[in-house]
């Protein structure tokens, strides 16, 4: 997962709501079924990122239980009571495993009433009143025998569970014993003490929770799978994100690392900042999918990092290790790694149907990579379907393509816009996986704003589901003393959970697909109309590209308006983001950082012509030239975006950035000078390249509209399922034609997600935005219903 933001971010007026008096229609051909929906349509994408798995998911409650975190103690802190004295430290006799070498030392001079340490979990350790929990250890005593004291207690020491383990010997025992608590606290600790002067070395502090999901050893909180489990995910892609890439190769994710005893696994930096255990690890990944009934989507490492790329002559292993990891889930169970996931207890294969190679790689480097692995793939498991990327100018073009992962962090408006963006897409070639989408700008924490727009796109995936075959939010959870990345679909603490809006619009789409996609026509009561006429200042910018301009002049027929002179420096001018400088009377801009602008001029500015000289010095697009500034609502002409593969105009107003006109193939090549012209007269743009004429865009007024729906039917129950979102503020009367029908039960089932479009959930009001079901009557093959402002309604009717 790469911050890939297509939208600028600010907020602007409320758009205008033109209300007609009679009702709307919404027309379902119930007699004419189209394409099959995907089985695997919706499903979830889970990333070691906030905290998701190590202090989230993962239910082990003790943090840095194995001292691998750091050089120093993390996360553990000295107790002592009655005139005890003590000191710990790190130590490393050489471990066991390459993977474990750090144990804790704890050296007591005095143990008076207790010597020990405490360890507060991930911001507070959630024991529950009569739960039970498993406590394990590795202790060893130098000159002290007795056995440790083990205890559950609040901060002030009261304690809530207490026991003892096994008394100590010189050499390296694990001990265990149970903890049954005596009171709810979400803030508890565990502590580990000795009543007698020596020395204790420990290290796999351990404390599980019995109650795990299935009941599962080193399993997962309960309460985080069935929020899963509930939203009916055909399928789970894991373990990431840039979590499989690392920062470097020598981070990067490697599954036999995470294989087997959790003492002797790997304690991974994460790019995130912070460190995995990796107790969740591969084989756990494996589980999780089969517990909560989805199909497996394993991301391997394509021998890309954030920061390095394995030579060619190199990439044997990482391939090697694809391989293996197939063998592991679906080979026999008397093959060589196939034996091991037999002797990790799950003898029968698991259900993993897909690879994807490398995660937001793309390129030369990455077309090279994925043929190996395509063909490695291919030759030993031909039933397993290949995931690539489309990433840095597209998918690699080096073998033949299944599936290509898209993503799309964006505004609300962006994804209502976006809605039809898989009308045009060619119906005889790969299939779409839309791996990653999420509203980051203009959502909040994640409101009900946001979830409308994603809502509103998804209706376009399901009715394209002949292209679109797979689709999951990302990210998937936070712990909320760790937030990363914002917004994100479940959120928590030590002890509480809740969904965002957009949780409850993947549930519903989730356990509201149909089988087959039924054609809908929507005439709508409402037309939000959003952009306004173009005026305003003019600028110049970049995107992941060094440039330098020159000759910038707007004139308003024979008026001068500007004249560039930067000989003084960019006096004026609003600099934003990037790296600026006037050398040689040039404005040049030599960062490759993304949305970089640089504007000047009157918002009040209309009618004129902007003229400029303009020079690629770097990077991997072109540049782009802005008219109708108005703080963050412009329209520019993105000249070789795209990865340099085409040009095209963007409109940014409200926060949304969508393409206007048709694009072109125009690239823009490095160290030459172009002479740009943009001509804005009323609502018309021309744009001039070296003299010629370019594009040319007109109306750019553009309605958004207020509904957004789709309708399938379930062959299993006979239900038409009807789903309709309402972003405008007006609720929206439909007279619901469900043409074809020939007998349609009155009753109907509904599910409701509607509120204000600001509204959010907290872990103290988790249910403020939450999906309400309900049945009404009156039903027919022609009825009224009424959908909320600022909802997405579910129908379930049962009709023939």
């Amino acid at each position: 997962m790469k911050k890939f933001v297509i939208a600028s971010c600010l907020l602007a007026a409320t758009p205008s709501v033109t209300q007609a008096a009679e009702p709307g229609r919404l027309t379902v051909k119930v007699n004419q079924p189209g394409v099959r929906i995907s089985p695997a349509l919706y499903g979830i994408f889970f990333e070691e990122i906030n905290c998701s798995g190590d202090g989230g998911i993962y239910a082990e409650l003790v943090r840095n239980r194995s001292f691998e975190d750091s050089a120093n103690p993390d996360h553990w802190s000295l107790l002592l009571g009655g005139g005890a004295k003590a000191r710990i430290a790190l130590d490393t006799p050489g471990g066991p495993d390459e993977f474990n070498r750090r144990v804790l030392k704890l050296s007591i001079e005095n143990a008076g009433q207790r010597a020990g340490i405490a360890n507060g979990g991930y911001w507070g350790m959630a024991v529950e009143k009569g739960a039970s929990y498993n406590l394990s250890l590795q202790a060893k005593g130098e000159g002290i025998t007795g056995p440790l004291t083990v205890s559950l207690e609040n901060a002030a020491g009261v304690i809530y569970a207490q026991g003892r383990t096994e008394n100590l010997s010189g050499d390296w025992k694990k001990l265990a014993l149970t903890l049954t608590s005596s009171a709810t606290d979400p803030n508890a600790r565990l502590v580990v003490s000795a009543r007698q002067a020596g020395t204790v070395y420990l290290d796999m502090i351990s404390l599980f929770p019995q109650a795990t999901f299935k009941n599962r050893a080193n399993g997962l909180r309960p309460e985080l799978a069935k929020m899963l489990a509930d939203m009916n995910p055909a399928f789970m892609r894991f373990p990431g994100g840039c979590w499989v890439e690392g920062d470097t190769m020598e981070t990067a994710t490697r599954w036999k690392r995470t294989v087997g005893d959790p003492m002797l696994r790997w304690t991974q930096p994460n790019l995130w900042g912070y460190t995995s255990t990796n107790g969740l690890g591969y084989h756990e990944y494996l589980q999780m999918c089969e517990d909560i009934g989805a199909d497996a989507l394993f991301v391997v490492n394509c021998g890309m990092s954030h920061k390095g790329v394995v030579p060619m002559d190199q990439m044997g292993p990482w391939v090697q290790d694809a391989l293996d990891a197939l063998e592991y889930a679906v080979g026999p169970a008397d093959s060589k790694w196939g034996s091991l996931r037999a002797k990790n207890g799950h003898p029968q294969p698991f259900n993993l149907r897909y690879l994807q190679v490398g995660n937001e790689n793309g390129g030369a480097a990455y077309n090279e990579r994925y043929a190996l692995f395509h063909d490695a793939v291919k030759k030993n498991y031909p039933g397993i379907k290949l995931v690539a990327n489309d990433w840095g100018g597209g998918p690699p073009k080096s073998r033949p393509l299944e599936i290509v992962d898209e993503h799309y962090y964006s505004t609300p408006e962006f994804f209502m816009r976006n809605a039809n963006r898989y009308d045009s897409y060619k119906r005889d070639g790969h299939k779409i996986y839309v791996g990653e989408y999420a509203v980051t700008q203009n959502g909040g924490a994640g409101n009900l704003r946001a979830a409308l727009g994603e809502a509103a796109f998804m209706t376009g995936m399901e009715r394209n589901s002949d292209v679109v075959t797979m689709s999951s939010y990302a990210p998937l959870f936070a712990n909320v003393n760790y937030k990363k990345w914002n917004p994100d679909l479940i959120n928590f603490d030590s002890a509480r959970a809740y969904g965002t809006p957009s949780y409850h619009v993947q549930k519903m789409f989730g356990t509201n697909r149909g089988d087959v996609v039924l054609p809908v026509e929507v005439q709508p009561q409402a037309t939000i109309v959003e952009a306004p006429k173009l005026s305003g200042a003019v600028g110049v910018g970049t995107w992941l590209t060094g440039a330098e301009y020159k000759d910038i002049k707007v004139t308003q027929g024979d008026k001068v308006l500007y004249q560039s002179d930067f000989s003084g420096g960019s006096k004026g001018w609003k600099l934003q983001n990037g790296a600026w400088a006037t050398p040689d009377g040039l404005l040049r801009q030599t960062s490759e950082a993304e949305n970089v602008r640089a504007t000047f001029g009157d918002e009040n500015w209309s009618d004129y012509t902007l003229s400029l000289k303009a020079r690629k010095l770097s990077g991997r697009e072109g540049f782009m030239v802005l008219v109708g500034v108005k703080g963050d609502d412009y329209l520019w002409w993105n000249l070789g975006g795209w990865g340099n593969t085409r040009s095209a105009f963007e409109r940014n107003f409200g926060g949304s950035k969508y393409e206007v006109g048709q694009s072109t193939t125009d690239k823009i090549e490095t160290g030459r000078w172009y002479d740009i012209r943009l001509e804005l007269k009323g609502d018309t743009v021309k744009g001039y390249l070296d003299g010629r004429l370019v594009q040319e865009i007109k109306d750019m007024q553009t309605p958004l509209a207020p509904l957004y729906s789709t309708a399938s039917r379930d062959e299993k129950s006979g239900d038409v399922i009807v789903k309709v979102v309402n972003v405008s503020a007006t609720p929206q009367l439909l007279h619901v034609d469900l043409q074809g029908a020939t007998q349609v039960e009155k009753t109907v089932a509904a599910q409701v997600l509607t509120g204000q479009p600001n509204d959010e959930n907290t872990l103290d009001a988790p249910q403020n935005v939450a999906t309400r079901t309900l049945t009404f009557t009156g039903a027919a093959p022609v009825f009224a219903h009424t959908f909320p402002a600022n909802s997405l309604t579910v129908l379930r009717v049962k009709a023939k």
